[in-house]
């Protein structure tokens, strides 16, 4: 059996796919990743994958591309599949892949949609109203014939070591970016929370993308190592592995620190629930207002002057709930 499991979203999202990747994994012959431009790096450290396809979705991300024949040709033409599994968040519709991937010749197509489907879908699932992404994902590959596997936590491949980057001995990563900035708590708190990290005598080491050198090297200050643009995301894993607690918001670092089973202090910005998204099968403490107004409006810059669901958490709160988790790593 050739399969395809379809998961069109961000960085995050396709590391969430990866347990109901595993479960396709231990049926089919070979597993292909379809997805989007920003998950693709998160795609290729799924276990079980044996190939990623890229492309980039009108209907989907932040700044979707035009309609486009000749993409839409190509990737019809590209994909290689008799079974599909299109996974999708709560709000969105799996129609428009499942159309482009009957016209691929898939012959058989799961999914969740509350909008009828036509001939489009084999298995019509219905997720349960209040699953977390991952459960929602397992859900649907077990309606589609493909069983749990016994360990249903997210796992990514054995990371590469990280103490070139990060130094000897323990520390805590805190990573204050964020593509979505309602979901990210404001640089000037997040630098001072790694200053009283360090005043509680804790090794910080600060991450983020090639675009966040500036942020990054603000955070950390004199207090901890910047690595700020410094990392692909197969680096970023081992860095996540090596601490004993990572310091996030609601953002793909945080499910990628879960992966390799690494507890996450959450700055939780309640714009989308956290039922569905917190960080998955590691300990982990959520701070922020989760009954803020701003609660469930998907907004990506935050609606509310001042962003207290966030910024009224202190730099102390986070030391204590580094303080919790520190010492419970999973492995």
């Amino acid at each position: 059996m050739k399969a395809l499991v379809t998961r069109l979203d961000s960085f995050g999202d396709v590391l969430l796919a990866g347990p109901a990747v595993r479960a396709v994994a231990a049926r089919a012959g070979h597993v292909t990743v379809l997805c989007g431009p920003h998950g693709a790096p998160a795609a290729r450290l799924l276990p079980g994958v044996d190939e990623v396809l890229v492309w980039d979705s009108p209907w989907t991300g932040f700044d979707p591309p035009g309609v486009s024949r000749e993409q839409v040709d190509a990737l019809v033409t590209a994909v290689d599949a008799d079974t599909a599994l299109i996974l999708t968040s709560f709000h969105q519709s799996p129609l428009p892949a499942a159309l482009l991937l009957r016209l691929a010749g898939v012959r058989f197509i799961a999914a969740d949609s509350e909008d009828y489907p036509g001939s489009l879908l084999d298995v019509r699932h219905h997720r349960a109203p209040h699953a977390h992404e991952a459960e929602a994902a397992l859900d649907l590959a077990e309606a589609a014939g493909f069983p749990r596997p016994d360990d249903t936590r997210l796992r990514v491949l054995p990371p590469p070591p990280a103490e070139a980057l990060t130094g000897s001995g323990g520390y805590v990563a805190v990573h204050p970016g964020a593509s979505v900035p309602a979901r990210a708590w404001s640089p000037r708190r997040c630098a001072q929370a790694v200053r009283e990290l360090a005043a509680a005598g804790r090794r910080v080491v600060v991450t983020g993308g090639a675009g966040e050198r500036d942020l990054t090297a603000y955070v950390a200050g004199d207090h901890a190592v910047d690595l700020g643009g410094r990392t692909d995301a197969a680096e970023l894993s081992g860095v996540l592995a090596g601490a004993d607690c990572v310091v996030t918001g609601n953002t793909g670092p945080a499910h990628l620190a879960a992966a390799v089973g690494t507890p996450v202090v959450s700055l939780f910005s309640p714009v989308v629930p956290a039922e569905r998204w917190r960080p998955y099968g590691v300990p982990y403490v959520l701070l922020g207002d989760q009954r803020a107004p701003c609660a469930g409006t998907r907004a990506r810059q935050c609606p509310v002057p001042g962003h207290p669901c966030l910024d009224e958490v202190t730099a102390y709160d986070v030391v204590a709930a580094v303080g919790k988790l520190a010492g419970e790593v999973i492995r």
